[in-house]
C-alpha cells in the first residue's frame, strides 16, 4: 500500500493569516506514521502565500487555493485543494448527506440536526426547508428534473418533493425498517429503495405503488446503484412478465452494498442474482465507473474495484485510512471517495 499524506482539513483557514499553521502527517503502513507542519510567513509580492515545511517535508508549487507539499523520506506528495466556497449556515450539525441538480442551480442536503433543506448552489441560500420525515432523514436526491427531490429516512418512508414549493407529492411505505439509500431509473418513473430491513425495493411514481422486492438479503442494505449492464453478461431471465409500469430496468444491474460483509448484484428486470462478493467487512456504498468496473467501500476503510464479468478477486484494493468509506462518486477518469475521519 502507498504512504498517506495528509493535512488538518482547515489548513486554508489556519494559512490566511501570518504565522499561521497547520499540522501534517505522512502514514506508510507498517512505519511509524511521521509528523510535521507548514508555517505561512507572509505573501510574496504577487499575493501568493509564503509557506515552509518542518523537517521531513517539502513544499512545492503555491497559489492563493493549493499547495504541493511531499515526504521525500516515503516518496509520496499530495495538492492539497482549499474549498472553492464554504457554507456554514445551512446546518447545524453533521451534514449525512447532500446532492446537486443537474443544472447546479441548487443543492439538497440532510443533517442530524434533523432537517432537510434545499439551496443555492452559487451562494448557500436556503430556499426551502423539506419537512414531513418523522425522525433522521438517511438520504435524499434530485430526480434528472432538478424540480423534483427524493428522500428516504429511518420513519421507512420513502418522499417525493417538489423544489419549487417544497410540498411532499408522493410519499411510499412498505419497508419495514428505515431507509437508507435511493436510486432513480433512468429518468425517474420508475424509483429504489434499501432499507434495514434487508431488501431494495422497485416503486412506480405515477401510481405511488411498489412495483416489487428486487432483492431480501437478510441483513441491512446501506447503499445501491443502478447501472446499464455489459452486454456479456447474463442477468438472468423474470420468473413472470413485468409489469408495464417498469419503464428502464431491461439490461440494468442493481448494486448493494450489504451490512453482512456482502456486495451483490441483481438483475433489476430480472430480480436474478448476478454475482455476490465477499469483502473485508460491511459495505457502505457502492457506484459504477462504467458498465463494467465497480466500485464499493467498506466500514474498515477498503475500497474494492471489481469487474461485474469477474467478481472472484477484485482488480485492486485501495487502504488509504482504517476509517469507514461514507460514499464513492465518479469524476472525471477516476472518483472521489469520503471517508469517516
Amino acid at each position: 500500500m502507498a504512504a498517506t499524506l495528509r493535512i488538518q482539513s482547515d489548513w486554508s483557514r489556519a494559512l490566511s493569516r501570518d504565522e499561521g499553521e497547520a499540522w501534517l502527517s505522512c502514514r506508510s503502513p507498517g512505519k511509524a506514521t511521521l509528523y510535521g507542519s507548514v508555517t505561512r510567513r507572509g505573501l510574496s509580492s504577487d499575493g501568493v502565500p509564503d509557506i515552509v515545511a518542518s523537517e521531513g517535508f517539502l513544499v512545492g508549487e503555491v497559489t492563493k487555493k493549493s499547495i504541493l507539499i511531499s515526504c521525500p523520506h516515503e516518496n509520496v506528495s499530495t495538492k492539497f485543494l482549499a474549498p472553492y466556497t464554504s457554507f456554514g449556515r445551512i446546518h447545524q450539525k453533521s451534514i449525512t448527506c447532500l446532492d446537486i441538480s443537474s443544472g447546479g442551480g441548487l443543492g439538497v442536503s440532510t443533517s442530524t440536526d434533523g432537517t432537510m433543506k434545499i439551496w443555492q448552489a452559487a451562494n448557500g441560500e436556503i430556499r426551502r426547508l423539506l419537512e414531513g420525515h418523522v425522525y433522521d432523514v438517511n438520504c435524499c436526491r434530485f430526480f434528472p428534473s432538478g424540480l423534483v427531490v427524493l428522500s428516504g429516512g429511518m420513519d421507512a418512508q420513502l418522499k417525493i418533493w417538489s423544489a419549487e414549493d417544497a410540498s411532499c407529492v408522493v410519499t411510499f411505505k412498505g419497508h419495514k425498517g428505515g431507509i437508507l439509500d435511493t436510486a432513480i431509473v433512468d429518468r425517474g418513473r420508475n424509483v429504489l429503495s434499501c432499507s434495514r430491513d434487508g431488501t431494495a425495493r422497485l416503486w412506480d411514481c405515477g401510481q405511488s405503488s411498489c412495483l416489487g422486492t428486487i432483492a431480501d438479503c437478510g441483513s441491512p442494505v446501506n447503499g445501491i446503484a443502478v447501472g446499464t449492464a455489459d452486454s456479456s453478461l447474463n442477468l438472468g431471465s423474470p420468473e413472470n412478465p413485468p409489469s408495464e409500469r417498469e419503464v428502464g430496468t431491461e439490461g440494468k444491474i442493481l448494486l448493494l452494498a450489504r451490512e453482512d460483509k456482502k456486495l451483490q448484484g441483481v438483475g433489476l428486470q430480472s430480480r436474478q442474482p448476478v454475482f455476490l462478493f465477499i469483502g473485508s467487512d460491511a459495505f457502505n456504498c457502492c457506484t459504477f465507473l462504467s458498465s463494467t468496473y465497480i466500485l464499493a467501500g467498506t466500514q474498515d476503510g477498503n475500497i474494492y474495484q471489481l469487474d461485474v464479468r469477474n467478481t472472484n478477486a477484485p482488480i485492486q484494493v485501495i487502504h488509504r485510512s482504517g476509517a469507514p468509506v461514507l460514499s464513492l462518486l465518479p469524476y472525471r477518469d477516476g472518483f472521489i471517495a469520503s471517508q469517516g475521519n
